[in-house]
Order: structure tokens, then sequence, then C-alpha cells
């Protein structure tokens, strides 16, 4: 498991992140320690392993980007909001995975993690890192995330990590179980951080915070 480093990469700057976490925010103490636990230097380039641990976001390469590490965690503590300290997702849905990070966080609150990401080259880079740290409850597919991923359908929870213009009704109707849970970004030039609640047929929604995605796009890419 690749957990520790040197310098800008070493435990001790990702205690620095965590205290500035927690500074801002987040307090489940489950989601500070999975950002001990994941070291974020292995999944953006190395060039910019220096600005690994600064809060913000970082290219990865085909257009994309790494979210900004309070994001993240502020997605994930939303999940956890009002569950017990040894609570557990079956199964979380993650569209739009890209390098892979959110994916190893999330891996810590999950039986199974699926990501989908319509990126080949993130496709086997994230797999290869996941991999690597030793994480075994993960599978990233290679698909379109506007269909989601109805072979593992009913998901208890559902993440998004690009702006759709709006909440993805028919998505929650037909691959959310009932009482999960949708967190993502919805909007176009002004973009809301939203959390949906499904409550049998039900979708109950609460606009948490303004945020900066790169845009939802459809198709796959085979590179």
């Amino acid at each position: 498991m690749i957990q520790s480093g040197v310098g800008m990469t070493s435990a001790r700057t990702r205690e620095r992140l965590v205290l500035r976490l927690a500074e801002k925010g987040i307090s489940n103490v489950r989601v500070l320690d999975r950002f001990r636990a994941i070291p974020r230097h292995i999944f953006i380039e190395e060039a910019l392993s220096s600005r690994a641990y600064e809060d913000t976001a970082l290219p990865i390469g085909a257009g994309q980007t790494i979210s900004q590490p309070l994001i993240v965690a502020s997605k994930v503590q939303e999940l956890l909001k009002g569950k017990a300290l040894d609570f557990k997702y079956k199964k979380i849905l993650e569209i739009g995975s890209g390098c892979g990070f959110q994916s190893a966080i999330l891996s810590g609150i999950a039986e199974h993690v699926y990501g989908v990401e319509r990126i080949y080259s993130l496709v086997k880079k994230s797999s290869n890192l996941i991999r690597k740290l030793g994480i075994r409850n993960v599978s990233i597919i290679h698909a379109d995330g506007n269909n989601g991923y109805l072979n593992s359908a009913p998901f208890d929870a559902i993440i998004l990590s690009a702006a759709i213009e709006e909440a993805p009704v028919k998505l929650l109707d037909t691959q959310l179980a009932s009482n999960g849970v949708f967190i993502g970004p919805i909007g176009n030039t002004t973009q809301v951080l939203t959390k949906i609640i499904k409550k049998r047929s039900k979708l109950y929604q609460e606009e948490l915070e303004a945020v900066n995605f790169v845009p939802f796009l459809s198709g796959v890419i085979h590179d």
C-alpha cells in the first residue's frame, strides 16, 4: 500500500491538509481519517506533486481536474450526516470518477464503490492507482455516466463530479434506492452543490453551497 513519502508527499504534509479541512468546517472524524489515509499526490502529475496537499483543484490531463479537497470532503461529510460511526453504504455510484482519488476516499464508507468514467486513459490510470493502494472494493467502469450503471443498480448513494444543468430525475428514479442520497453540482453558469434524498418515489432537494465544476459531458472517449 502506497501511503508514505518525503517532503511534500509525507504523512505530515497530509496532516496539515487535514487540519485545514477541520478549520473550514469538516468535523466528521471518518472523513478526516480518509484524507489522512489516502495519498493525494499519487493521483496527480509528478510535476504538480508539490501542490498536492493545497486545498485547490489541479489538472489531471484530458481536460479534467482533481477536485478541491474541501469539496470532496464536504460531499462525503454530507453522505455521512446523521449516520452512525460504523455505518457503511452497501453500494455507491460515482459518476465522473476521474483520477480515482474520490473513489479511494469513498471506499472507506462503502462495501463497494462503482466509478463510471468516460475517458479511457483515466479509467486505466485510476484503476492502477487504486490497485497499488491495496483497495479491493472499487470498480472503475469505462462508460457514459449519463446512463449511470444499471448492471449494479440500485445504489444507496450516487455522487456526481461534473456539473449538470438540472437534477437527473430519470437516473434517480431508476438507479437510486429508496432512502438513497444523491450529491452533485447542478447548474450552468451558476452551480450549486445539491443534495437529493429519495423517500419512496419522492425526491427531496437541498441546496448546499456554490461550486465550480467542469461540465457534465455524454459519450465515451477511447484513448
